[in-house]
Formats: C-alpha cells, structure tokens, sequence
C-alpha cells in the first residue's frame, strides 16, 4: 500500500473537515475541537490496489485505517492455504484495532477494489482517550459492534442454511452500502465474487453457486456485471430471518 502525507493530493480529502463522509446521515457528527484533533492524529493517506493487502497476517504495521472509499474485507488462514473472510469493510469502517490487543496481527485485510485510506498512528490511541474521552468511548462502540458482527456472522455460519446464509449475506450488504446513499433503484455496486461468498459463509463453491442460482430463479434476486439488484427484498428479508431494524448512525474517525 502506498502511504502519502495527508497534505498531497489524492482521493481522500486534505482535512478532514472536507471528508465526504462526514455529510452522511450515516455518521456521528463530532465537535470542532474533536474535528480537529482527528486531523492531526491522521498521519498520511494510502492508496491501496485491488487484491493487494492493507494488513498482512501475523505482520503487524502499527496503524490504524478507517477506510474512505472502496471495499475490503478481514480474513483468517490455516496453515494449508483455506481461508475464512471474517466480514466485509465498506467506507467509514475503522480498521486494525486488533493489532493493539495481540503479539501480531491476528487477521490479514486485503482490499476487494482499489480503496483509498485514512491512516493513524497505533500509538496515538493514548492522546485520544486522554483528550478526548467521547472519541475513545467512540472507539470502545465502534470494538464492540464488531464484536456483534461477529456474533451474528457466528450465528449464521453455525445454524442458517446454505439458502438463509446466502440470503443473508445479500440482504446484510445492501443495507450497509445502501444507508451509505450508493443504492439506486434497489441496485448497488456487488465486487464480491462466488470464491469470496463461500469463504465467507464456510460453503464450498459448488454449494454457493448452486445456491446462488436458485435464490435467482425464484426471484429474489439478480447479479450482473459486478451489481447486486434486489428482486424481492421481503422474501429475502423472511428467508435471512432479518429484523431490517433502522440502523443507528455509528461513530468515524
């Protein structure tokens, strides 16, 4: 990954007053104060191209990210080469507070598509907690919602069904792209391929293609030239078991 001075030009904004982001009803609104110190705790911008890895396992970087545009996703290895993805990364995701807490970097995270980044110093976390306790509960939440997507990431891989997983999986991903203001006409932008659904969902790929076909056939749904289009948004809710709950706006950093 190619790491720039938060000063030069790129896709991500010179100060983080300008972020894009920010004007989303998705997000948190924060103070000047807590505004500008988010700012100067930012140490460079990175560039990162698809396929290529922004953390590698059991390599720690001592950064964090919070990713501004593009799509990524956390992974596991064994030893054999077989992987499982841990969950997808979408913009506004806050990246590698993992490492913090372990010897190495517990799990590898490779961008899906080109994706540009925020970067921060790992060792900075102090000063936010210290300065600015509301960050640092901001970041408590932002650990603890991962762990609940893990939970329930868990809780699908354990006792849903290839067909319900799946549902899942589409369903999860379009509301998360779609409160991000980039769904159009129940459509979005979908770079996940079938080896991706089945490490993520702990299928083979023949089950996932089979799968995928089927939900096709009775409608629920259409992939097509790398998007997603919901054909029946209910039935794949009713066969996700989904609660479509209205989603909180979350905290960025």
């Amino acid at each position: 990954m190619v790491i720039t001075p938060p000063s030069s030009a790129g896709p991500c904004p010179k100060h983080c007053r300008d972020c894009r982001l920010r004007s989303l009803d998705a997000f948190n609104a924060v103070t000047p104060q807590e505004l500008g110190f988010i700012h100067d705790f930012r140490s460079g911008v990175g560039l990162a191209a698809a396929g290529t890895s922004i953390i590698s396992e059991q390599n720690p970087n001592g950064k964090l990210f919070t990713l501004y545009a593009g799509w990524a996703f956390r992974y596991k290895t064994l030893s054999d080469g077989r992987r499982q993805i841990l969950n997808f990364l979408l913009p506004g995701d806050f990246i590698g507070l993992q490492q913090e807490f372990a010897d190495g970097a517990s799990h590898g995270v490779e961008a899906l598509t080109d994706a540009a980044l925020c970067v921060f110093p790992r060792d900075g976390l102090w000063d936010l907690f210290r300065q600015f306790p509301s960050l640092g509960y901001d970041v408590t939440w932002l650990s603890a919602r991962g762990e609940g997507m893990v939970d329930e990431n868990l809780l699908t891989n354990g006792r849903r069904t290839a067909a319900e997983r799946v549902a899942m999986l589409l369903i999860h991903l379009y509301r998360r792209v779609e409160r991000l203001g980039l769904a159009t006409d129940n459509t979005i932008e979908f770079p996940i391929n079938q080896q991706h659904i089945a490490d993520a969902l702990g299928l083979s790929l023949v089950h996932t293609n089979k799968t995928l076909r089927r939900l096709a056939q009775l409608g629920l749904h259409e992939l097509r030239d790398g998007r997603l289009r919901l054909l029946n948004p209910r039935a794949l809710h009713r066969l996700a078991d989904y609660y479509d709950l209205p989603l909180r706006r979350v905290p960025l950093l």
